[in-house]
């Protein structure tokens, strides 16, 4: 995930940023003040969106209640409820979201989070490369405690959702964007097709992630000029809940993330899939493990808890990746599909106005198999 500072070269700004559309996917109603309050940092914008999609995973009573708080919403703050047309889970949520944005780039906000004011500011002035396909933007924690545990390495943010230590600053090239604050041109998704179903999030179930480092690796396979950035100027805000904070989580989430990767591998090859992960494994983390004993020499708080959690970490997601490597050749892996967008087939008014709970549109295109066991 490293790279080198990228130019800012492009065409001439007289033809104006692009038009944004926001996608904030949702499923429960106990992050209802949340969702509130990523809508309206959204709706605070310096550089406004073209509209906010809300795209609701298969929760009446969650849709009926969005649907209801923003009825009356339209112009330049439109908001626009949608039920997820596709399966259960956070790719399918992104892809229904893609399908019906209006937007030249698509945004994704967690909908736990809340964007600085200049958040698309950043993402726009991107995209005046033409070659820049993607862009995300840097992801600081909001402990629920107030601080953060003594005992967790900033190495592991991404345990979090939140961008680690490790990552390059500024603005520079990557290998993928992270999922939670990304923007992607929609003709990327005419190249390399959606977020593939059954790799990353669904609701609350084991933590599985990973979607956005398969779909960024195919996005330059199928675009190989294609330039991906991190412009750490583009800042969101992620809530961490008390329960995130704990180390059975921390064991949990590198564990699925070990699982996740095996995914990845076998779709992408294990050369490309696990390239930067070598770098952070050689080099990030033994670094902060130095730290840490460091940290208990001198009798600093955490320091042991902190190098302690790196080992515990790799080893978990050494697991993982093992066991899910397995799986895979004994042909019991999870299956996953990459569905091609296709907006066309998306019928805006039965995505906006569908019953509850059903899908509110096709919102998909057919579904590719990649060969991973159903």
């Amino acid at each position: 995930m490293t790279g080198s500072p990228h130019g800012a070269d492009g065409p001439s700004p007289a033809a104006g940023p692009p038009s944004v559309s926001v996608v904030v996917c949702v499923y429960t109603q106990e992050r209802w003040e949340d969702i509130l309050a990523a809508v309206d940092s959204v709706r605070a914008q310096s550089r406004p969106a073209l509209e906010t999609l809300l795209v609701v995973d298969h929760n009446p009573v969650l849709l009926d209640r969005l649907r209801a708080r923003y009825a009356d919403t339209a112009g330049v703050h439109a908001v626009r409820v949608l039920a997820n047309a596709g399966p259960r889970g956070l790719s399918a949520g992104r892809n229904t979201g893609i399908a019906a944005a209006r937007g030249e780039v698509v945004a994704f906000l967690d909908d736990d989070a809340v964007a600085e004011r200049d958040w698309l500011r950043w993402f726009t002035e991107a995209y005046a490369d033409p070659a820049v396909m993607a862009v995300g933007g840097r992801t600081e924690p909001v402990w629920a405690s107030g601080r953060r545990p003594a005992w967790f390495p900033e190495e592991f943010d991404w345990v979090v959702g939140c961008t680690y230590r490790g990552l390059p600053r500024g603005k520079v090239r990557v290998r993928n964007v992270l999922g939670g604050n990304a923007s992607f041109r929609r003709t990327a998704f005419d190249a390399a097709g959606g977020f593939a179903t059954g790799i990353g999030r669904d609701g609350d179930k084991r933590p599985l992630g990973c979607e956005e480092t398969e779909l960024c690796i195919r996005l330059t396979r199928a675009r190989p000029d294609a330039v991906l950035l991190i412009d750490d100027r583009a800042v969101i805000h992620h809530r961490v809940p008390a329960g995130r904070e704990r180390f059975g989580y921390f064991r949990t989430r590198t564990y699925a993330e070990g699982l996740s990767k095996a995914l990845v591998a076998r779709s992408v090859g294990a050369g490309k899939g696990l390239e930067s992960e070598r770098a952070y494994t050689g080099r990030v983390l033994p670094a902060g493990v130095a730290r840490g004993v460091r940290d208990f020499v001198l009798a600093r708080p955490g320091g042991a808890g902190r190098a302690g959690a790196i080992v515990a970490g790799v080893a978990a997601a050494a697991g993982g990746y093992v066991l899910g490597t397995l799986r895979a050749r004994t042909g019991r892996a999870p299956g996953f599909s990459v569905t091609a967008i296709d907006p066309g087939a998306v019928d805006a008014g039965a995505v906006d106005a569908g019953p509850a709970g059903a899908p509110g549109g096709s919102g998909t295109g057919k579904a590719e198999e990649t060969g991973a066991a159903a």
